[in-house]
């Protein structure tokens, strides 16, 4: 695919996401499709609507017309992004300093994704990948237009260390003094338990025989990119009175997934995930890691799996959860309240549980993502899933639908939880056949929300001290399942089987409403929580991902802030003949 190519799908992907968040309204009038009046240009174009009132513009289609050096009106194709963007600042309020924010996020999205439709492969190949491996060839959030913007990696970075250079890579471990640093764990691990996990024999006896006193020091991971961009630099008076010691590069090779600070072991695939901060601003903020996260990630797997793994619904339905099970926190000597965020928290690692040893015989897993990837060819990925299964496309998709949302119902209404199930947090496990049966969740101390309703079944909150869970009303804890689930990606897939011919959209949905249907009738204790949650009503709020950036702009900021609602938006549930699922609650 060439530059101009996809800056025209780019392009497209801008003003369908602008239109359907209603940061711009578009006027038709009846020939020329829909237009766009935005002061310095006219753009028109062609567009389909969608569910949840989404607008899908249709690459190539837009024209851009303003007044030529002669002062007649001259026409021609627009295929700039950017172009697009500064001719809308001013209907969008946007100051210098947020356009050419979004201008640097959007070039270097388009880069990128030029980078990756040049060693993009047929379906067939990405069948037989691994899900660490396939990590690498998923292109992107499906609703944030700029989701590669990556701001603070350089071009030889974004060569290296981003999940589409598909490159392995080595961690660097440091030391650093007790008292600067904290570990903790489950109650299971030790400090000595994990890094004798992650490092052979060899490893550990090279890196105890650099410091004159090893157990002074916690010992913890460190991303390349971040020893030489920020540990060197800001951390520099600690390096050198010794207070933090560079041990060198650990033994195993890691790929970056989709999140590019959450690596995952390749050499030793039973070895823990690792997430690590990374002072770059990526989809919406700096992927640092605060410290409220790590101090709390132990804590709160130990409680989420309590309730786990006593739950007899998650036991039937075979749901996973992949625990942050330890963690480093090292918090700055000197910076702390008030400070921009992005210098706070700059060191410190989360180890996860890994995903492969929950596989069992004839299983395969993959990112959710996934299922709205297109191939070389510009085939979806998902057509290549079903055919490569036993079943037909109504009932391989029936299964997916099933196998999301039963567990994540369940998590919200009884237990008062959710997570952020968007295409990165969550996993498929498929059994032999080829068919969706098994959900994998993770990411779990920096997207759980409980609800502000007290709930005996989930026993003590393990934070009731020291806060570190947000407590939500449930019309707000349903918008994680409404905006990352149904609109991030059932909705786009909902048009990409719509559009190869697979499943209607009508049935699509009814297959979501049958399932929601069925829980409400196997669970009437719950009754007035769903009514407070109210799936099925006719709207829900409506939080613009792409506006949240264009509003709050560039500025440093010591908090990450909520996204604003701005209206409302149709639920595509609330009219549809709901399909009840052909297996039982």
């Amino acid at each position: 695919m060439s530059w101009t190519e996809r800056s025209t799908e780019l392009l497209a992907q801008l003003i369908s996401q602008l239109c359907t968040e209603d940061l711009l309204q578009p006027d038709g009038d009846g020939s020329d499709g829909e237009r766009l009046v935005l002061g310095p240009a006219t753009y028109t174009f062609s567009a389909t609507r969608g569910a949840f009132g989404s607008y899908q513009v249709v690459p190539g289609s837009v024209r851009r017309t303003a007044t030529g050096i002669l002062g007649n009106d001259e026409s021609e194709e627009a295929v700039d992004p950017v172009q697009f963007l500064v001719d809308a600042a001013g209907i969008l309020g946007l100051a210098g300093s947020t356009v050419a924010g979004y201008v640097a996020e959007l070039s270097s999205t388009l880069a990128a994704d030029v980078r990756m439709a040049s060693t993009a492969v047929p379906n067939a190949d990405l069948l037989g990948l691994s899900h660490s491996e396939l990590e690498g060839h998923l292109t992107g959030h499906p609703l944030l237009v700029a989701n590669k913007g990556r701001l603070g990696f350089s071009a030889a970075d974004s060569l290296r260390y981003t999940p589409e250079a598909r490159t392995p890579l080595r961690l660097v471990w440091l030391a650093v003094r007790r008292g600067l640093a904290e570990f903790r764990g489950t109650p299971e691990l030790s400090e000595h338990a994990v890094v004798g996990r992650e490092l052979s024999p060899e490893a550990l006896e090279a890196f105890r025989s650099q410091l004159v006193d090893p157990d002074s020091y916690v010992w913890l991971p460190c991303h390349p990119w971040q020893l030489d961009h920020v540990v060197r630099t800001q951390w520099a008076r600690e390096l050198a009175t010794g207070e933090i010691v560079v041990l060198g590069e650990g033994p195993d090779e890691y790929l970056p997934t989709q999140s590019i600070r959450t690596m995952v072991n390749v050499s030793q695939p039973l070895r823990y995930q690792v997430k690590l901060p990374l002072k770059i601003l990526n989809t919406s903020v700096y992927r640092g890691i605060p410290a409220h996260c790590t101090l709390a990630a132990p804590m709160v797997t130990q409680w989420l799996r309590g309730l786990w793994y006593r739950d007899e619904v998650f036991n039937r339905l075979g749901t996973e959860l992949l625990g942050e099970v330890a963690s480093v926190t090292v918090r700055h000597p000197q910076l702390s309240e008030g400070v921009p965020y992005q210098w706070t928290e700059t060191l410190g690692c989360i180890w996860r549980d890994p995903l492969t040893p929950r596989l069992q015989a004839g299983e395969t897993a993959w990112p959710l993502a996934a299922v709205l990837h297109r191939d070389a060819a510009g085939e979806p990925l998902v057509a290549a899933m079903i055919a490569a299964s036993t079943a037909d496309a109504t009932t391989w998709v029936a299964e997916l639908i099933s196998t999301l949302v039963r567990p994540l119902l369940h998590l919200m209404h009884h237990y008062g939880i959710t997570v952020n199930p968007h295409g990165e947090n969550l996993s498929i496990i498929c059994g032999p056949e080829g068919v969706p049966t098994r959900l994998v969740v993770k990411d779990l101390v920096d997207d759980i929300n409980i609800s502000t309703t007290p709930i005996p079944a989930r026993g003590p909150e393990p934070d009731t001290h020291d806060r570190v869970l947000p407590r939500k009303p449930w019309h707000i804890l349903r918008q994680y399942l409404v905006d990352a689930l149904f609109l991030g990606v059932l909705n786009p897939l909902a048009d990409i089987l719509s559009e190869a011919d697979l499943l209607t959209p009508d049935t699509f949905w009814g297959l979501l409403r049958g399932e929601i249907e069925a829980y409400t009738t196997a669970h009437p204790e719950h009754l007035d929580r769903l009514t407070a949650t109210a799936l099925l009503d006719k709207t829900f709020a409506r939080y613009p991902l792409n506006g949240y950036r264009l509003t709050l702009g560039y500025t440093d900021l010591d908090t990450r802030p909520p996204i604003p609602v701005t209206g409302q938006m149709p639920n595509p549930l609330y009219e549809i003949l709901g399909i009840p699922p052909s297996r039982p609650w």
